[in-house]
């Protein structure tokens, strides 16, 4: 049995991991609260440009846009968004899993630190990494995808993709690659944009609308927003993601710690009254003896 001095700095170990996990997790619950925040307030825009898209969809040749116009895909381009510190379970690993997987000719490009050292250390053709604060500032996101579709429109990539961490709810963070550039058509892309915003327009606007100065003019001009926009919501989605895991995973060690104080607490009392008795044992029998 371990001495009650070695047992006390046990305890008092235990108790400074589980003060600095519980901060952890206070701080992450923050943190995932202002993400979810951040990303509803990008609803609005979103719809406001499906109705545009909407109104232009009858409107203009798709096929003349360098976003909507089907080629060969020789070169993916894929954007691994990752977490720039760790303690946040197995939200990494799943995300590694799925680039794995990945197994045609492919350029990849990197957000977060964990993302940037993997590539690396696996030996994958990285062309770029990208610094992204946890506020998520669209400034930042927005270096990365119009670097990225200058790629797509230079040829150098044939497809955009993101692979992230989708947030689902607290306890669900689901690994996705997620296809950007190109569009199928502006009807695919509606019908995805109303997933994600949770809208659903069973009814068209028959309203006649006038375009200035033509629906092709507003169009090329539309979609780039639209694609600055998918980054940043997409990288919103991963913060919370991240800031949700680890949430979980500090409440986990946290209570792994209370659990492992009780069972450390009760052997030191064991072994405090161990040596007790041991004492009383050795004084009856010097006073054995000495009778």
């Amino acid at each position: 049995m371990a001495s009650t001095r070695d047992i006390r700095r046990r305890i008092k170990s235990v108790k400074n991991t589980r003060q600095i996990t519980k901060a952890m997790e206070l701080v992450a619950a923050s943190k995932m609260k202002k993400a979810q925040q951040l990303a509803l307030a990008g609803l609005p825009y979103a719809n406001l440009m499906a109705d545009v898209l909407a109104a232009l969809a009858g409107q203009v040749d798709e096929s003349t846009h360098p976003f909507l116009a089907k080629r060969e895909v020789k070169t993916r381009g894929v954007l691994l968004v990752t977490t720039d510190k760790g303690l946040c379970g197995p939200l990494n690993a799943n995300l590694f899993k799925l680039v794995t997987d990945i197994k045609v000719p492919v350029k990849y490009y990197s957000i977060g630190r964990k993302g940037t050292q993997f590539l690396a250390r696996t030996r994958r053709p990285m062309v770029a990494d990208f610094q992204v604060h946890d506020r998520v500032p669209f400034a930042e996101v927005k270096v990365a995808a119009e670097f990225m579709v200058k790629q797509f429109l230079d040829g150098e990539i044939d497809t955009i993709e993101v692979a992230y961490s989708r947030f689902k709810n607290t306890l669900v963070q689901q690994p996705t690659l997620r296809p950007v550039l190109p569009l199928a058509s502006l009807a695919d892309f509606l019908d995805q944009l109303g997933i994600d915003t949770g809208t659903c327009r069973t009814k068209a606007d028959d309203r006649e609308v006038l375009f200035e100065p033509s629906p092709e003019d507003v169009l090329n001009s539309l979609l780039p927003y639209y694609v600055n926009h998918q980054f940043h919501q997409l990288v919103l989605s991963a913060k919370a993601s991240e800031h949700s895991a680890r949430m979980v995973a500090m409440k986990t060690a946290k209570d792994n710690a209370t659990e492992l104080l009780g069972d450390l607490t009760l052997e030191y009392n064991k072994a405090r009254q161990a040596a007790i008795t041991q004492e009383i044992l050795e004084i009856a029998a010097a006073s054995f003896s000495a009778s």
